[in-house]
Formats: C-alpha cells, sequence, structure tokens
C-alpha cells in the first residue's frame, strides 16, 4: 500500500474521485521504468495496468503496413493498459515504450476486477473516469480521418499545447522536444511530409522553433480554423 497520494488531479481535467483514489492506492505496488524499455507489447498476455507515477511513455500503435501510429505521450496521473478490463484473455492492445526514466503504479488487473465488482458505485465513478481517456482516442482518430494529414498535424500541435503548452505574451512554448519523425508518426504520415508543412506553417508566422527544436505556437487561431476545432474541453483535446 502506498502512503502517498496515487493521482494528482489536474487542472481543467476531471477529478477521480476520494474513493476511487483510495482504492487504488491500496492495491498497488510501485515499479521503475527505464527510457528505451517498454511496460508492455501489443498482443501480449495483459495482467496489469499501469497509472503513471513520473516519467513519460509514448503509447503507439502498428498499422497493418507496420508503421507506428503514435496515439499518446503519458505523464503522471495517466492510466495506461486500462483496455484490457472485464475481458477474457485479455492482450495488450497497444505498445507502451518508456520515453523518460520514472516510476510507474501497477494494479493488479484481475485484483482490480474484483474490488470493482463489489461496489457498484466504484464501477460507476472507475468506467467515468476511463470513458474519457476513449473520448480523447477517438477525436483524435477523428481528426485524422477527416482532415487529412496537414489536419492531423495541426490537432496534434493544438492537443500538445494543451498537454504541454506553456502560455507566454506572444503564444504558447510546447515544452516536449520532438523530431519531425516522431511528429509524423502522430499523423500517420512521413517525415518528409511534416517537414514540408512545418516550413509552411514557419512562412506564414504561425510558428517558430527554438535551438532545442521545441515549438512555439504564435498563431493557434489559424490551426483551429484551419481544422473547424470544435473547442472541445482540454481534457479531451490533449495528447495524453
Amino acid at each position: 500500500m502506498q502512503t502517498s497520494v496515487l493521482l494528482r488531479a489536474r487542472k481543467n481535467e476531471e477529478t477521480i474521485s476520494p474513493e476511487l483514489r483510495a482504492l487504488l492506492d491500496s492495491i498497488s505496488t510501485v515499479k521503475k521504468m527505464e527510457s528505451d524499455t517498454y511496460l508492455f507489447h501489443e498482443g501480449t498476455d495483459a495482467h496489469e495496468i499501469y497509472i503513471i507515477k513520473s516519467g513519460l511513455v509514448q503509447i503507439s500503435k502498428l498499422t497493418a503496413d507496420g508503421k507506428e501510429l503514435i496515439l499518446r505521450i503519458c505523464k503522471d496521473s495517466d492510466i495506461i493498459g486500462e483496455l484490457t478490463l472485464f475481458s477474457d484473455n485479455p492482450k495488450y492492445l497497444l505498445n507502451s515504450k518508456v520515453l523518460k526514466s520514472g516510476e510507474v503504479f501497477v494494479i493488479n488487473k484481475d485484483q482490480l476486477e474484483k474490488a470493482l465488482m463489489t461496489n457498484t458505485n466504484l464501477t460507476f465513478k472507475f468506467m467515468k473516469w476511463t470513458s474519457s481517456h476513449m473520448r480523447k482516442f477517438q477525436s483524435k482518430i477523428r481528426d485524422l480521418l477527416l482532415n487529412g494529414k496537414k489536419g492531423a498535424l495541426y490537432s496534434t500541435l493544438i492537443r500538445l499545447s494543451n498537454s504541454y503548452g506553456v502560455k507566454q505574451r506572444d503564444g504558447i512554448l510546447i515544452d516536449l522536444t520532438l523530431t519531425n519523425q516522431e511528429l509524423a508518426k502522430f499523423c500517420a504520415a512521413t517525415r518528409e511530409s511534416i517537414n514540408r508543412m512545418l516550413v509552411e506553417l514557419r512562412k506564414l508566422d504561425v510558428i517558430t522553433m527554438d535551438k532545442s527544436s521545441r515549438i512555439f505556437i504564435k498563431d493557434i487561431k489559424y490551426l483551429r480554423e484551419q481544422i473547424g476545432c470544435e473547442n472541445c474541453p482540454v481534457e479531451i483535446c490533449n495528447i495524453n
């Protein structure tokens, strides 16, 4: 059992209930994770779910043609592996690569299921919490399908700004360094096409990049207008 609070509510995100937090806290153990390792691989048996305590974890899926599509970059308080709950012979549906060393809370899937089945109120609260993660996933796929590669990039930049953005006087700095190849994996695009689109955005003075290759968004209104942004709440429109 952990003596510290397991989950911290983030600004503009739905707060997990104290009762559910206490349950997860009571049945979890802490595990260290090292950079460039995997918590789980797509297709392997799923016995545990994870909640990030510190560090960064990339969630991705291999497409039919063998390309990697990045779906999320998760940080503290994000849950991963939750899609395997309440299913027979569960397999992990996605890959989880550690981008930055840290720690995760490990929760046995069977133990959590038994605890939830004895308390319908907690089950409802847990389903409501995980439902928000599914809504984020669905909205990302929607953007990718409806807006094409350019729209996918613009949507990704907006989501990154909501998750890792630092507001400054003349724009928003995305305080996360990503290569163009990594950005391409968010958009199901090639690195070359991402290069061209970023160059175009710089020429339009929509973005700039600093020496560390971090993206600074000067005109987020332009990005939103180009994709017909519906101004979804931040808890849905993010990259976590």
